[in-house]
C-alpha cells in the first residue's frame, strides 16, 4: 500500500509540473524563452522521464510480488486443507473408539445388572433358608428339651460344669504356661532394670529412732529441771508441746512426742538449760523460743541442701522449710526426707532408662510425701495435704498428678506416676528401710493369715518373711488346680483392698495331695 501512495504522488507532481510548464507557456506568448528557463525545462522533462521508468519498474515489480504473493497464498491454502482432512480422519477414528466403548460399556452395565439381579434373589433364597433352618432348629431343640427334661440353659450351665471339671487340670496348666510365657518377655528386663537403678545409688541402710534420751552430767539436775512443785517441768512441757520422763534411769531424761520436731527443739532447748544452770520458767520460754528459731532455720537448711542435691530450682522459701520438716518426720521409722531423696535418686535411673520426664519424676519424688510435714496439724490425709501444698506453691501439674497418684487414690495417667510408685515401693521395701513396733508388727501378721483363711477350702495360712509372703494350704477336695489360681488372685485382691502394709506381698497358695498305706 506505501508504494501505491507514492506512484499516486509522483504522477500528481509530474501533472503539476506540465501545468506549469503549459501555463507559462499560455502566459508567455509571443515572448522569447530563455536558454536558461529552456535548460531548466529539459532538466525537468529528464526527471519526468526517469520518473516515468521507475514508475514502470515499480509496476513490474508489483505485479512480481503479487504473483508471488498468489502462489504463497495457494501453497498455504493447501496445506492447511491438508491438515484439516487429516485432523477430520482422526476426529472420525476417535469417534469411532469412543462408540465402540460406550457400546461395551452398556453391555458391561447389563451384565452387572443381571448379575445384581441373580444375586438379590439368592440373597433372599438364603434369607428364606436361614429362617427355615432356624425354624427348624428350634424345633429340634424343643423336641430335645422334651426328651431330656432340660432347657437350653439348663444344659449349657451342666455341660460347663462337666467339662470344669473334666478339664480343669489342663486348663490351669494352659494358664500357668500362657502366664510364665508372658512373664518371660518383660520380667527379667524389669529386674535388670531396677537391679540397676538400685545398684548404682547405694545409701546408707539406717532407720530413725523415736526416743529422745537427753544425758545429764548427774541427777541432781532432775530436781531443778522439776523446780519447786513441778513448776518448772510443766513450763518446759507446755513451751515445747512433748511430755518429760523423769525416772530412776541414772544421768537420763527422755523426751515423749508424737513430733520429732517438737523433741527435737525440746532436746535442744534441755541441754541448753542444763548447760546453762539457770532453769526457771521466763528461761525456759526464752531458750525455747530461741531453740524453735534456730530449728526452723535447720528446716530451711535442710530443704535448700535436697533441692540443690537433686537440681532442682525455683522453689520457695516456705515450701523449702516444709521440704526440710521432713527431716524431723519418720515412716515406720525410715526418715521421710531421706526417703524422699533416695526416691528421687532411684526414680532419676528408672526414668532415664524408660524415657519418662526426669524432672517431673525428681521433683514427684521429692513432693510425694510432703503431706507428711502438716499431717499432725492439718486434717486429711497426707495425699490430700500435700497436693494442696503443691497447688499453692503453684507446682506443675504433672508433678501434682505423681503427688497424687503415688498410693493409687486416683489412676495413674502418665508414666511419670508409675516411675514414683515404683520408686516408693523400692525405697520403702528395701531390707532395713523401715521398722515397726512389735506389737505392731504381730498385729499385721494375724490380720494378714486371718485374712487368708476367711476364704472357703483354704486349711491353713502361715504369714513369713516377716509377712512379705503368706503360704496357704488348701483342701483337694475342695480346691481344684483351677479354682487354686482363682484363689490366689483373689486373696491377693483382698489384701490390697483391707490392709496396710510396706513394700509388696506374695501370695503362695499350696495344694498337695497326700495318700498313706500300711504294710503288715
Amino acid at each position: 500500500m506505501p508504494f501505491d501512495y507514492f506512484v499516486i504522488f509522483l504522477a500528481l507532481l509530474a501533472g503539476l509540473l506540465l501545468g506549469l510548464l503549459a501555463g507559462f507557456f499560455w502566459f508567455s506568448k509571443g515572448k522569447g524563452i530563455s536558454r536558461a528557463l529552456q535548460a531548466e525545462i529539459d532538466g525537468k522533462e529528464q526527471e519526468l522521464q526517469q520518473l516515468a521508468v521507475q514508475l514502470s519498474q515499480k509496476r513490474s515489480e508489483i505485479k512480481a510480488a503479487e504473483v508471488e504473493a498468489k502462489s504463497t497464498a495457494k501453497e498455504i491454502i493447501a496445506e492447511a486443507k491438508l491438515q484439516a482432512n487429516e485432523l477430520e480422519s482422526k476426529q472420525q477414528k476417535e469417534q469411532a473408539r469412543l462408540e465402540e466403548k460406550e457400546k461395551g460399556l452398556d453391555e458391561k452395565v447389563k451384565e452387572v445388572e443381571r448379575q445384581r439381579t441373580a444375586l438379590q434373589r439368592e440373597q433372599q433364597d438364603i434369607t428364606e433358608l436361614k429362617l427355615e433352618l432356624k425354624d427348624a432348629q428350634q424345633q429340634h431343640r424343643s423336641a430335645l428339651e422334651k426328651v431330656a427334661k432340660l432347657s437350653a440353659e439348663d444344659a449349657k450351665t451342666e455341660l460347663k460344669h462337666e467339662l470344669t471339671e473334666e478339664f480343669s487340670g489342663f486348663f490351669a496348666q494352659e494358664v500357668k504356661l500362657l502366664k510364665e510365657k508372658a512373664k518371660e518377655d518383660y520380667e527379667e528386663e524389669a529386674k535388670n532394670l531396677l537391679a540397676q537403678a538400685m545398684q548404682r545409688y547405694a545409701s546408707e541402710v539406717a532407720t530413725e529412732s523415736t526416743a529422745t534420751i537427753v544425758q545429764l552430767p548427774s541427777d541432781d539436775v532432775k530436781g531443778k529441771i522439776i523446780g519447786k512443785e513441778g513448776r518448772n517441768i510443766n513450763a518446759f512441757e507446755m513451751a515445747t508441746g512433748v511430755d518429760v520422763i523423769i525416772d530412776d534411769t541414772p544421768g537420763v531424761i527422755v523426751l515423749s512426742g508424737y513430733d520429732l520436731a517438737r523433741r527435737y527443739v525440746a532436746k535442744l532447748a534441755m541441754e541448753k538449760l542444763v548447760q546453762d544452770g539457770r532453769i526457771q520458767p521466763a528461761r525456759i520460754e526464752e531458750i525455747v523460743a530461741k531453740m524453735k528459731e534456730q530449728v526452723g532455720k535447720m528446716m530451711l537448711e535442710f530443704g535448700k541442701r535436697a533441692t540443690e542435691e537433686l537440681g532442682i530450682a525455683g522453689y520457695s522459701q516456705d515450701l523449702l522449710k516444709i521440704i526440710g520438716r521432713l527431716r524431723f518426720r519418720t515412716s515406720y521409722g525410715q526418715n521421710v526426707l531421706k526417703h524422699s531423696v533416695e526416691m528421687a535418686n532411684l526414680g532419676r535411673m528408672i526414668a532415664a532408662e524408660i524415657g519418662a520426664d526426669e524432672s517431673v519424676v525428681v521433683e514427684g519424688c521429692l513432693l510425694h510425701d510432703v503431706g507428711k510435714a502438716l499431717d499432725h496439724e492439718v486434717q486429711g490425709t497426707h495425699v490430700e495435704i500435700g497436693v494442696e501444698i503443691c497447688k499453692r506453691y503453684k507446682i506443675r501439674p504433672e508433678v501434682i498428678h505423681c503427688v497424687a497418684a503415688h498410693h493409687e487414690d486416683i489412676p495413674m495417667q502418665s508414666a511419670e506416676a508409675f516411675v514414683v510408685a515404683a520408686a516408693d515401693a523400692i525405697s520403702g521395701a528395701r531390707p532395713g528401710a523401715r521398722r515397726e513396733s512389735i506389737e505392731e508388727y504381730f498385729r499385721r501378721l494375724k490380720e494378714l493369715e486371718e485374712v487368708a483363711k476367711a476364704f472357703p477350702g483354704v486349711q491353713r495360712a502361715f504369714a513369713i518373711s516377716a509377712g512379705r509372703e503368706v503360704r496357704v494350704y488348701v483342701d483337694t477336695a475342695q480346691v481344684d488346680d483351677l479354682k487354686q489360681q482363682q484363689l490366689a488372685k483373689d486373696i491377693a485382691q483382698r489384701i490390697e483392698k483391707e490392709l496396710t502394709y510396706p513394700g509388696v506381698i506374695k501370695v503362695n497358695v499350696i495344694r498337695e495331695r497326700r495318700v498313706e498305706e500300711m504294710a503288715k
